[in-house]
């Protein structure tokens, strides 16, 4: 399988960036803005990490890496159109793991990505005592 991050997967220009931002969906967290156009295309992702969030490019860099990655991953399971992420100034100070666990919460709660299924082998059933009474 092809886990590439191809091209046509991003929002490029600043005119696509200036779109997305005039007439997206907004949902934010304290680590990250999700700003989302939903379309029929398949999901791009545009990343914007500010020397705000860190001074060294390095730390923007480990950031847009993870993002990027944690987007491809979850590609497949979103909604068509175009995501432009922001990361806040808290980003910067944040370790990788964390930055994904935001960034799927961010989509789940703007509805671009689908809830996971319920833990257990039977969902929806109320839970049962551990013991019986006598």
């Amino acid at each position: 399988m092809d886990a590439r991050f191809p091209r046509s997967a991003r929002v490029r220009a600043r005119a696509e960036f200036d779109r997305v931002f005039e007439r997206g969906r907004r949902c934010s967290d304290r680590l990250l803005a999700l700003h989302w156009l939903a379309a029929d295309t398949p999901a791009r992702l545009g990343l914007a990490v500010s020397r705000k969030v860190d001074p060294r490019a390095v730390v923007r860099n480990r950031l847009k890496r993870a993002l990027r990655e944690e987007f491809r991953r979850l590609r497949p399971r979103l909604a068509g159109g175009d995501y432009v992420i922001v990361a806040r100034a808290a980003a910067g100070q944040v370790p990788a793991a964390a930055l994904r666990a935001a960034l799927a919460a961010v989509l789940q709660r703007a509805g671009a990505l689908p809830a996971p299924p319920p833990a257990g082998t039977m969902p929806g059933l109320p839970e049962s005592p551990s013991s019986p009474s006598l």
